[in-house]
């Protein structure tokens, strides 16, 4: 995985758990991944080391994919928009079955049958 695809995949895990991380972990990864500042521009707003800035981003990024691997959050929405567009795709060409079929589906998927 290159580092924008690491960088998008982070930023989407942080979409989901953002507020689950402390407050100066949140800035440091706002600051690093949305605002594009450098480790020592954030060390010098913070008023820390550059250690400190990777460490936390480091322990944040971390933390992120522990939440996304028990929580599945952002796996099982990518699920259900997939299912979605199948049966948006399905409701245009008055497949009715195949729609209702796909939303029974559905339905037992989020209901965890």
């Amino acid at each position: 995985m290159d580092e924008l695809e690491k960088n998008e995949k982070l930023g989407d895990l942080y979409a989901y758990y953002g507020t689950l991380l402390t407050k100066g972990q949140q800035a440091y990864f706002e600051d690093c991944y949305y605002n594009d500042y450098s480790l020592g521009e954030i060390a010098a707003n913070h008023k820390v080391s550059r250690q400190a800035v990777y460490d936390n981003l480091r322990r944040s990024s971390r933390l992120l994919e522990k939440y996304e691997a028990k929580l599945h959050m952002q796996r099982d929405y990518n699920k259900i928009e997939s299912e979605l567009v199948q049966i948006y795709q399905y409701a245009g060409q008055n497949k009715i079955k195949q729609t209702r079929n796909s939303i029974k589906k559905l339905l037992n998927q989020m209901r965890g049958e």
